[in-house]
């Protein structure tokens, strides 16, 4: 894996590790963070990949943007674009006031970000 490459993974890694501690935590857990940090980890992971691809990339964080750069190199990206497109709201959705995350919306994300790691982890040949 190239060193960039690396670093985008690494970057993942931190969100995913902050939504996972976000939804575990026992004293004022922070759900819109839990969402926001879920979608960042499959932001980061989808750029891992183009980059270890040598696609280049727009500065985006539309997951379906990402997407569609990844469909050339591997169709099989296609079984993901329903998780992506859930995640992809959690970028804006909550970070403002007048919505907020609840438990169940926060556990959805959580649950769908590790399918999506998983998936990539394996495209990247990242064994977990």
């Amino acid at each position: 894996m190239n060193e960039l490459t690396v670093e985008w993974v690494e970057k993942a890694e931190g969100d995913y590790v902050t939504a996972e501690r976000e939804l575990r935590a026992r004293r004022r857990p922070n759900y819109d963070a839990v969402c926001f940090h879920a979608q960042q980890a499959a932001e980061k992971y989808l750029k891992a990949f183009l980059q270890e691809h040598g696609v280049a990339f727009p500065k985006t964080h539309s997951l379906i943007e990402l997407l569609e750069l990844c469909l050339p190199l591997d169709p099989s990206f296609e079984l993901q674009r329903d998780l992506l497109v859930q995640l992809d709201r959690y970028a804006v959705h909550y970070r403002y006031p007048g919505e907020s995350a609840d438990k169940d919306e926060s556990r959805l994300a959580f649950r769908t970000i590790k399918t999506v790691r998983s998936f990539l982890q394996k495209k990247l040949g990242i064994s977990s």
